[in-house]
Formats: C-alpha cells, sequence, structure tokens
C-alpha cells in the first residue's frame, strides 16, 4: 500500500472516501478473509462484491444468509464512515428475497439515504450475478469518536 501523502484536511470528498475505505479495509480481517472486493466508494456510498464459494453454503446448499448479511453489513460499512468519522451501526434488518447457490458473484450496493446530526439511514441492495435482488438491507448508523484516516497531529 502506498503511503499517504495528501493531509485528510486537502483531500477532495471522494478522495478522503477512497482512503477511508483503504484504511478499513487493512484493518477488517473479516472482510480480507471472505474475498469481499470493494468496487467502488464515495461520500455515502459504496458497492463490494463477494463470491459465493462451497464453504459458504448451508444445509439446503444455498448461500448461509449470514454470509450475505456479512455483505451487506460490510457494505454499510464502507458507506458511512467515507467522511472520516468513525460510524458504527445502530440498528439494522434484512429482508431475503431469493435464494442464492454457490458459484455465483453477489454485489451489494449501499446508498445513503438520509445523513442527521451524527445518524444516518442507508439502504443496501445485494444482487446476483444475474442482476437480480436477492436482498434488502437497512442500516441506522451512529457516528461516534475518532477519525480512519489521521491528520499527522
Amino acid at each position: 500500500m502506498s503511503t499517504q501523502t495528501t493531509r485528510p484536511d486537502q483531500m477532495t470528498p471522494d478522495e478522503l472516501a477512497r482512503a477511508t475505505a483503504a484504511a478499513m479495509y487493512e484493518n477488517d480481517a473479516c472482510s480480507r478473509a471472505l474475498g469481499l472486493e470493494i468496487l467502488e466508494v464515495r461520500p455515502g456510498y459504496a458497492r463490494l462484491r463477494m463470491a459465493v464459494r462451497d464453504d459458504f453454503l448451508n444445509g439446503h446448499r444455498i448461500c448461509h444468509g449470514g454470509l450475505i448479511f456479512t455483505l451487506a453489513d460490510s457494505t454499510f460499512a464502507f458507506a458511512c464512515n467515507t467522511y472520516n468519522i468513525n460510524t458504527v451501526a445502530a440498528g439494522c434488518s434484512i429482508e431475503y428475497l431469493r435464494p442464492v447457490y454457490g458459484g455465483d458473484m453477489l454485489s451489494a450496493e449501499a446508498v445513503e439515504q438520509t445523513l442527521s446530526g451524527r445518524t444516518g439511514i442507508y439502504d443496501i441492495r445485494v444482487t446476483n450475478r444475474a442482476g437480480d435482488t436477492v436482498a434488502m438491507f437497512r442500516g441506522k448508523s451512529a457516528q461516534i469518536k475518532g477519525k480512519l484516516v489521521r491528520t499527522g497531529d
């Protein structure tokens, strides 16, 4: 990973979003272990993908709901942290709409719906390779103390 040369307060919003995502991913052993890939981030937005491996399948030979949830939750986390303010989930829910099979590729897209004070609402759509929506996730975020990308102070 390259050394950061631009201070966060000198970055464009898109640069800052990418820097926060890189910092988070570096420290996110779970997302890395599951093979999650960051495809795009910008302020209030993130898109990730995950290949459905055989070890992700449950007793019905479909993708375990917890892994679909993890993809959606990680995408939510990358989206709500794009402002370089440590942000965590305050609550979330998911609706599973169709089964997912081994060998498929899932994509999750998180879109900020509102950000008011320290609280945000994000909708995350999870789709399969064919573009079918397989799950919908809604997350409520809460900003806490701290930054992901430090100013060097």
